[in-house]
Order: structure tokens, then C-alpha cells, then sequence
């Protein structure tokens, strides 16, 4: 393993092992000498070589990254260890830290039976130099593998659930940052598709009327001076009403119209100065009993008003048009109907692949109306004129605070 890759935890531990093991060979040595052992030197030589090899393990990359290294350098170890421990019966008492190291190098179907077989060498020292074999040298010995097996895999399965831990809250974190994304470009995109829809209803619809106009006081010029100032003026202010709808959508502010009065009273409002301002009959009906409705109700109806009757001016050819809007015990219906020429709806472009606009017209409609849980549907056909209807649930029957 990597210095680097380390925890805190268990860098300490592994600098406990590695003093562990100096003052159990420094202990062996020392016991030696200080006894006067016949093989003294041989111990102390032996004891110098085992820490000679022990420290040059860590140094080693390879023994680090290749199994077979750490494979090499760990026989190299124990038989130092074993010379060691035919030398002294202190060297038992080094298997317990080695129990540790070859459970840490070894995968673990290599490193149980050298541990076992570990445990059995140093059974079978510690017996060799006492001349006996009772419980307590075996228990002993035994005793430390079981123990280091069971701190070893128990760390390793701690290890394993940490890392699946950690691996899930980085898969938790991406997901977060991608949906986060994700809500940034829908935000952007129903951004994109309310500017798209009010300049559609508002300054498209405004920049045609004032085209109309211009071109009626063009022809009335210069036989009817007065006709053409009147279209004029009229031009200027459909003008100046988009000017005020640009700068009001853009702040998502509500339409003037709803600023000044309800709802019914800005549908009337709006057919009379297209009736004006175009050579359209409007009449405005309204049926039922008037209610307070929530602003996103009372601007979508307005503004599908706004392009259906756009929508008939420019494309329909028709003389007459009615706008009606009906209060219901659980809905609101606003019917828009006029007897111009129709169409078939089925042949309409999609959005984007027509230059009249009609069909993002309705697109923008539905989507309005949909918006709000409710449905819009057109019905017309080829000279019988168009019959347009959109139904929203009352905020009641949805369950929404009006």
C-alpha cells in the first residue's frame, strides 16, 4: 500500500508495528547477551539481519505494488526469523507482528495457511528450546493469529464498507451536480419558452397590427388625409402598447390590460381596438358569474385571446368573430370563433418550419393552457371558419389557493 494512500489510523498503527518488531528483535539480542548464551553473537547477528530485511521491505516500491515481490521479500523475512528463532525462544514472540504483515501483503488465500503455518513454527520452537508442549504454548501462539485474522479481515471488511460509502457519496455528489445542471437548462429553456410565447402574443401581434395600420393610411394617402392620420395615430399607439408589454414581460410583470381592471373587462377591451384597428367585427360575450382568478389564469386566457384573434386577422379572412368567456361550476372556457375561410388543422407546419407563425401560435396556446391542467382544442375546416376553445379548471376543483 502507498504511504500516501494511508489513513491517519492506520499510518499510526503500522509505525506501532514497525516499533514493535526493533524492540522484539532489540529484546531478543539484549536477553542474549545479557545471559551469556552460546550463540549470543549468532543471535545478535541474526536479530541485526531480520530488522536489515524487515526495513528494507517499506523501501522497496516493488515489494509495495507486486505480489510476487512482497512474495520474495516475506520468504526472505520468515527465514530469517526462523533461523532467529532456533537460535533464542524470544524469537517467538516475534509471530505475532509478522502475523500481521503476511496478512496485509498476501490475499487472504495465502496469507491464512502462512499464518497457520507461522503459528505452527513458532509452536514448535518455543517447545524445542523448553523441551516441553503443554496448552499455554499452544494456546499462546494460537491465540495471537486468531487474534491479528480477526483485527486484519475485520479492518479490511470496515475498509471495504468505507470505500462503498465513499464511492456512493461521490456517485450522490455527481448525481446532485447533474441534476442541479439539469434544473439550470430547464429553467433556461422555460425561460426561453415564455419570452418566445409573449413576444409571439404581444410584440409580434403589436408589430402586425402597426403594419396593417401603416399600410391602410398608406392607400387612404393622399385622397383621405384624415383616414390616414387616424391609422397613424392608431399605429403610434399600438406602438407605444408594445413597448410597455416588452419591458412588462421581461420583468414577468402582468399585462397592463389585467392592471386596470378583470379579466372580462380586458377581453372587451382587446376586441374592441382589434375591431379598430382592423376591418374584423369583434363582439365579446361573457356567460356565467365572474371570479377572482390567480394571475397565471387570467394572463394565459388573455394572451390565447391575443393570438387567436392575431391568428384570424392575419390568416382567416373573416369579417365577423366572437370571443366568449364562460364562468362554470368547476371550469372557465374561452371560445373563439370567427367565419373565415378554415383550415385543416392536421396540415399545419410544426413550430419553426413555417414563416407565418400560426403554427407556433397554437403550439404556444396548448402549451398555456396545459400549463394549468387544462385543454385547448381548434376545430375548423376548409370555407366553415375556425371554432377555437381552451377549458382550464377552476383553482378549486385543482385544489390551488386562488
Amino acid at each position: 500500500m502507498d504511504d500516501h494512500s494511508l489513513t491517519p489510523v492506520l499510518a499510526a498503527l503500522r509505525t506501532c508495528l514497525h516499533l514493535l518488531v526493533g524492540a522484539l528483535l532489540v529484546l531478543a539480542a539484549a536477553r542474549a547477551v545479557a545471559n551469556g548464551a552460546e550463540h549470543a553473537p549468532a543471535v545478535v547477528a541474526a536479530a541485526v539481519a531480520v530488522a536489515l530485511v524487515y526495513g528494507l521491505g517499506p523501501l522497496l516500491r516493488p515489494v509495495r505494488t507486486r505480489l510476487s515481490a512482497a512474495a520474495w521479500w516475506l520468504a526472505v523475512l520468515l527465514l530469517l526469523w526462523l533461523i532467529l528463532l532456533a537460535l533464542t525462544p524470544d524469537g517467538v514472540w516475534l509471530a505475532f507482528p509478522l502475523f500481521f504483515v503476511e496478512l496485509h501483503l498476501l490475499p487472504r488465500r495465502w496469507s491464512v495457511p502462512v499464518v497457520a503455518a507461522t503459528t505452527a513454527a513458532a509452536i514448535a520452537g518455543f517447545g524445542w528450546h523448553t523441551h516441553t508442549l503443554n496448552p499455554g504454548t499452544i494456546f499462546g501462539p494460537t491465540l495471537g493469529a486468531a487474534v491479528a485474522v480477526a483485527v486484519t479481515f475485520g479492518y479490511q471488511a470496515l475498509y471495504r464498507e468505507s470505500e462503498q460509502r465513499r464511492r456512493l457519496i461521490e456517485e450522490l455528489t455527481s448525481t446532485r451536480n447533474e441534476l442541479a445542471e439539469a434544473e439550470h437548462a430547464a429553467g433556461v429553456l422555460a425561460e426561453r419558452e415564455r419570452l418566445a410565447r409573449e413576444i409571439h402574443d404581444t410584440l409580434a401581434q403589436g408589430l402586425s397590427s402597426i403594419q396593417l395600420l401603416l399600410r391602410a393610411a398608406e392607400r387612404a394617402l393622399p385622397e383621405h388625409p384624415g383616414t390616414a392620420t387616424s391609422h397613424v395615430q392608431h399605429a403610434r399607439q399600438a406602438a407605444l402598447d408594445n413597448l410597455t408589454e416588452a419591458r412588462r414581460f421581461v420583468h414577468a410583470l402582468s399585462p397592463p390590460d389585467l392592471e386596470s381592471g378583470s379579466l372580462s373587462a380586458a377581453l372587451e377591451r382587446l376586441c374592441i381596438s382589434t375591431a379598430r384597428s382592423t376591418d374584423l367585427t369583434v363582439h365579446c360575450q361573457l356567460s356565467g358569474t365572474p371570479i377572482d382568478l390567480p394571475t397565471p389564469y387570467e394572463v394565459a386566457l388573455l394572451r390565447i385571446a391575443q393570438s387567436a384573434l392575431a391568428n384570424t386577422v392575419q390568416h382567416a379572412h373573416a369579417s365577423h368573430a366572437e370571443v366568449t368567456l364562460s364562468y362554470m361550476d368547476s371550469e372557465i372556457a374561452l371560445d373563439v370563433v370567427d367565419d373565415g375561410r378554415g383550415f385543416d388543422p392536421a396540415t399545419l407546419p410544426r413550430p419553426g418550419r413555417n414563416t407565418s407563425g400560426a403554427g407556433f401560435g397554437l403550439a404556444a396556446m396548448r402549451a398555456r393552457a396545459q400549463a394549468l391542467h387544462g385543454v385547448l382544442t381548434v376545430e375548423s375546416h376548409p370555407g366553415q371558419g375556425t371554432a377555437l376553445a381552451v377549458t382550464l379548471p377552476l383553482p378549486a376543483a385543482e385544489g390551488i389557493n386562488a
